[in-house]
């Protein structure tokens, strides 16, 4: 019997265990782009470039269990996206029209896969979010490369 109590007890821990390793992070805050003073500039420049398109100036996270909400100022703009975080379709409304999303989790990693109509045709990309130290890692995979922004809270 007391075999029988232990390793229900074992069980419980490893479930447990589990359980808090595949933690959801919550990516909720505001977050600016972290800075390194040794990195080259980003390509395009400033603010005129396309890395204020892509996302890589500073963000307002909001997370509930069901969505992740992102806001974006580029100039008198704010550019907000909602993401479902159950892995169904989003549509969100930019510049240059409509995209449609999926996020789910894969572990304590957030995967946001988007196709977006571009002059081209249509985009694809993959954003793989995740927290480390307390810093938010974004990895963007799409037809140009991988390309990864770390933002610092603040």
């Amino acid at each position: 019997m007391k075999k029988i109590a232990v390793l229900v007890m074992a069980m419980a821990l490893l479930v447990a265990g589990l359980t808090y390793a595949q933690a959801k992070p919550d990516f909720s805050g505001k977050w600016a782009p972290k800075v390194d003073a040794n990195a080259a500039p980003p390509a395009g420049g400033g603010g005129g470039g396309r890395g204020g398109m892509m996302g890589g100036g500073p963000m307002t996270v909001k997370q509930t269990a069901t969505e992740l909400t992102t806001e974006r100022t580029m100039g008198e703009t704010v550019m907000a996206s909602t993401y479902k975080l159950d892995g169904s379709e989003s549509v969100n409304k930019s510049q240059r029209g409509e995209s449609k999303s999926t996020a789910k989790w894969d572990g304590a990693k957030l995967v946001i896969k988007t196709v977006a109509e571009g002059p081209n045709g249509p985009n694809e990309t993959t954003q793989t979010w995740s927290l480390t130290g307390g810093e938010l890692s974004i990895t963007t995979t799409s037809a140009r490369g991988d390309r990864t922004m770390t933002y610092t809270k603040g």
